[in-house]
This record gives structure tokens, C-alpha cells and sequence, in this order.
């Protein structure tokens, strides 16, 4: 992994990791007083973004390391595997309170909401809010799955007190709001972990090559051989910010081995400083 993008994921871990452990004591606290599922829901589910921090900074740590005998494409695909836990972990917070929810409302419960609570929730969007900013941004200047799925994180919980907020203005007229809004919570933490999941899985699974890059790729091979090579067979390999590709060209049966090494050895050059990508060619003479 790239120093600047080490930089923007650890600043935002640290930032996340403090601002969340804070949060969770101040939501836990209103919630335990006024008794609310959703707020305490809200409040487990910021403390799920604590423990996703402390994972993505050890996926930071792990994916620094050097390329070794065991892992000859580096440790890249950690901060991918953290996004994987990072869902997982959304995705039972969200089954537990929403078990716990549909029980309140079964039991015909309600929520006491007092100033305090309306006070902390205010402040939970606007520093989760401005922390999911925050998260979006470095995601864009290091293209990290991880910093993706803390944005993620951060903006449900964001949402959930939102609604949360409009609950409680309402809620003296309706006794079962509460457990709606616990249900409502839970639903929004679950899509919050599909989209997590689903985001690390496809690079784990192995994704076709999207058209620009194939686009580059044959753009640069006519650039480096002033002709068309017959360019095919396409595979993209991602680990972590390390890429491997792989593709066949077809070369004169004609021309001499030295020469054709020399053809593939100026692609596979080209490829690397354009777009940083290892490449390996397989070269298939026509006539």
C-alpha cells in the first residue's frame, strides 16, 4: 500500500476509532434512561463502528507488509478481507436488534424521550455525518474498500439518528414508534452490510475487466508496436492496490524470439508506468 494512502487510512481510523467509543457512551447513556431500543440499537451500532476501525487499522498494518515467499503479490487483500468483517459484523448487530425490536413491540413498550436524548442524537449526525465526509473523501484519493465501508458505516448511523430525531417529536402520540424505528434501524444496518459485503466479495471472487481498461491496454500496446497485434484474453488479478494482468498478443511467425521477447518487454513497460499494473504476455504467432 501506497504511504499516502497508509496516511489518509490510518487519520481516519484514529478519528473514527475516538470520535465513535465517545458516541457509544453518550447514546448508551440517553438510551438506558429513557429506555429506548432504538436509541440503545444506535448506540451498538456505533460501537460496531469502533471495532471496524480497529480492524481496518490492522488490515493497514498487514497490508504494508512486503511481498514474501508465501504471499508473492504482497498482503494487499487484507483491508479487503477487513470489509468483509466489517459487513459481517453490521450484519449481526442488525439481526439483534431487530429480534429486539419486533419483541418491544410485541410487548407493547414505549420510550420516555427527553432533552438529553434529542441533545445527543443531534450531535451524533453531525459528527457521524461530517466523519462519513471525511471517510468519502480519503476513499477517493486511495480507492481503499475499507475506507468505503467505514463511509458506510458512518452514513447509516448518520441516517438511523436522523430518524431516530423524527421519532422522538412524534413519538409521544404513538406508543409503538419506538420499535418501529428499531426495526426501521435495523433494516438500514442490514442494506449498510449487503453493500459492504457485496463490494469486497466481487475483487475476492474475480470481476471481467471493465472496458476502459481494456481500452488502455489496447491503447497502449498499438502506441508501443505502431500496430495492431491482435490483443485478446484478458484477465485482471487485484490484490489490494498490486494488479496483475495477464492477455495473449499475436506476432509475425517471422520474427525471432529475441524480437518478440524485446515487442513484450516494451508492453509489459508501458503498462507499468501508465497504470502501475504487472503485466504477463502470452505471445501466439499467425502466419
Amino acid at each position: 500500500m501506497k504511504k499516502t494512502n497508509t496516511k489518509y487510512a490510518i487519520i481516519e481510523g484514529w478519528l473514527s476509532l475516538l470520535s465513535n467509543v465517545v458516541l457509544f457512551a453518550l447514546k448508551l447513556w440517553v438510551g438506558l434512561i429513557s429506555g429506548s431500543v432504538a436509541v440503545i440499537a444506535d448506540a451498538w451500532h456505533t460501537l460496531t463502528d469502533s471495532l471496524s476501525s480497529i480492524i481496518l487499522l490492522i488490515a493497514i498494518r498487514i497490508s504494508n507488509k512486503p511481498a514474501d515467499e508465501n504471499h508473492p503479490f504482497g498482503h494487499g487483500r487484507a483491508e479487503i478481507i477487513a470489509s468483509l468483517i466489517i459487513g459481517v459484523l453490521l450484519s449481526v448487530i442488525a439481526f439483534n436488534f431487530l429480534i429486539d425490536s419486533v419483541k418491544k413491540l410485541f410487548d407493547h413498550q414505549s420510550a420516555n424521550f427527553g432533552t438529553s436524548v434529542i441533545v445527543v442524537t443531534i450531535i451524533s449526525i453531525v459528527v457521524k455525518e461530517l466523519m462519513a465526509q471525511y471517510a468519502i473523501w480519503s476513499y477517493k484519493k486511495t480507492n481503499l474498500n475499507s475506507l468505503k465501508a467505514e463511509a458506510w458505516h458512518h452514513r447509516s448511523d448518520a441516517i438511523s439518528s436522523v430518524i431516530i430525531l423524527i421519532g422522538i417529536f412524534i413519538g409521544n402520540s404513538f406508543w409503538w414508534l419506538d420499535s418501529t424505528l428499531g426495526i426501521m434501524v435495523a433494516l438500514l444496518i442490514f442494506y449498510a452490510s449487503y453493500e459492504v459485503i457485496s463490494e469486497a466479495i466481487k475483487p475476492l471472487m474475480g470481476e471481467k475487466p471493465n472496458a476502459a481498461i481494456e481500452a488502455k491496454i489496447k491503447e497502449l500496446i498499438c502506441k508501443t508496436t505502431n500496430k495492431d497485434v491482435n490483443f485478446h484474453h484478458l484477465h485482471v488479478h487485484k490484490y489490494g492496490h498490486h494488479t496483475e494482468i495477464t492477455f495473449h498478443i499475436k506476432l509475425s511467425a517471422h520474427i525471432s524470439l529475441a524480437d518478440a521477447h524485446f515487442i513484450t518487454e516494451k508492453i509489459e513497460s508501458e503498462i507499468k508506468k501508465e497504470m502501475d499494473f504487472e503485466a504477463t504476455i502470452h505471445i501466439a504467432p499467425f502466419e
